[in-house]
């Protein structure tokens, strides 16, 4: 796959064509909780930070129910 370039940045990793306002949600989420680099979330593949964007809500949804 050829890297995707936005704004004259190389984009690493993801799928072409992707939402780029969904891109900019997960990498911020991820970014968030876990304080990931930017450059290290974009390497990830577009399955595999969906994974890690799932077990942080698996984790927020366990830690909501223990506060209540």
């Amino acid at each position: 796959m050829q890297p995707c370039f936005r704004g004259g940045v190389e984009l690493p990793g993801g799928i072409g064509g992707y939402p780029l306002e969904q891109l900019y949600e997960e990498v911020a989420y991820v970014a968030y909780y876990f304080h990931w680099p930017l450059e290290q979330i974009l390497e990830l593949e577009h399955a595999e930070r969906r994974q890690w964007v799932e077990e942080i809500a698996k984790i927020n949804s366990k830690l909501s129910e223990l506060s209540q």
